[in-house]
């Protein structure tokens, strides 16, 4: 019924509906395909900071905190500090050290009262003049002549015992004089003017502080990689050391063995400080590098994004070492001077344009 009454209509109505039809047609083709131009023309470039691929040398790190101790007694050295005692009783009579001072090995830091000593020793001087004297006539007389060989021997060990009573009050009195047992500082004075003192109490302490070592502990999984000379770096100086000696035993408490390290003269460290170190237990020579923001790992594969012109491709790397900032990467094709994306290059698609706003 509708095509009948369609074709009882003007001919010219029928053609005017079948070329509206037809411009309908064609502006919606134009339409799809302007839009689809569209999206290709106004592509997304992104910003992005980039870098170049490097080969340098990176290392390998145990980090671990420790204590700034004087150095231990070893094979030929002997410990860079001591406890200064007295080896008898007395009292203090004179106090000749303060804290802080540098003292030469045998100088003299405290005397005790030495009156009853200093008698002993002038009686004893008197004796051995006396018999001294005594011997010198005997020699004179002869032995078997004007005088007895009895008399001769007895003179001769009268002044043997007079010397050996002498060199005993003299020793005597001298453990009254207390003297530094090693070259160093004083850092602390004990004993007072006046103090009864006995070989129990410790008149004052001497640090040699050019001998100075860190005390710390390494984690049982990191001792196989820690060994003697290794250098160390001291985060309060900057400066380096180096291991001194690695434990043997592991504490059951702590899971730590005890590792000591050397500390260079001068470093401006005092005992008692605490620290961080960082012993480098690797290093690894003319390694491909990239910064570490330029590594993007997803699904367990890592990539970078390797720029030539405008356009940034991702390509698959291995990843190894990593040294501060920077990380190892190892990859076909992967080569040193090429550019990578750093900041930015999260989120990149396979390939993409991109814009460089920082290197």
């Amino acid at each position: 019924m509708a095509n009948d009454t369609l074709m009882k209509r003007h001919p010219l109505t029928v053609l005017v509906a079948v070329a509206g039809v037809v411009v309908a047609l064609l502006a919606y083709r134009g339409f799809t395909a302007g839009r689809a131009t569209g999206d290709e023309g106004a592509a997304t470039i992104v910003p992005v900071s980039v870098a170049k691929i490097a080969r340098t040398t990176l290392h390998d790190y145990v980090d671990t905190w420790g204590s700034v101790e004087p150095e231990r007694a070893s094979e030929g050295a002997p410990a860079a500090s001591a406890r200064v005692a007295t080896p008898v009783a007395g009292i203090v009579a004179q106090v000749k050290c303060a804290e802080g001072q540098r003292v030469s090995q045998g100088a003299l830091l405290f005397t005790l009262d030495s009156r009853v000593a200093d008698v002993a020793v002038a009686r004893a001087r008197q004796a051995v003049s006396f018999s001294e004297q005594l011997f010198a006539r005997q020699q004179k007389l002869g032995a078997g002549e004007a005088t007895s060989q009895k008399l001769y021997q007895e003179a001769e060990q009268t002044l043997a015992a007079a010397r050996s009573d002498l060199a005993i009050a003299e020793a005597q009195r001298a453990l009254l004089d207390i003297r530094a047992p090693l070259a160093g500082t004083i850092v602390k004075v004990s004993a007072k003017l006046g103090d009864a003192v006995d070989p129990t109490a410790d008149l004052a302490e001497i640090i040699d502080l050019e001998r100075l070592v860190v005390t710390t502990g390494v984690r049982s999984t990191d001792m196989s990689r820690v060994r003697r000379g290794q250098p160390v770096t001291l985060s309060a100086t900057g400066r380096s050391g180096a291991i001194v000696y690695v434990g043997e035993q592991i504490d059951s408490k702590t899971d730590n063995a005890p590792v000591r390290v050397s500390i260079p003269r001068g470093a401006g460290l005092h005992p008692g400080e605490f620290l961080k170190i960082r012993i480098v237990v690797d290093e690894r020579r003319d390694r491909l590098t990239v910064p570490v923001e330029s590594i993007v790992t997803q699904a367990g594969v890592s990539t970078i994004a390797i720029v030539v012109g405008d356009k940034a491709t991702r390509r698959a790397v291995k990843v190894g070492l990593r040294d501060g900032d920077l990380v190892e990467v190892e990859g076909e094709g992967v080569k040193a001077g090429m550019t990578v994306v750093t900041v930015g290059a999260y989120g990149l698609p396979k390939e993409s344009r991109i814009k460089v706003i920082a290197q």
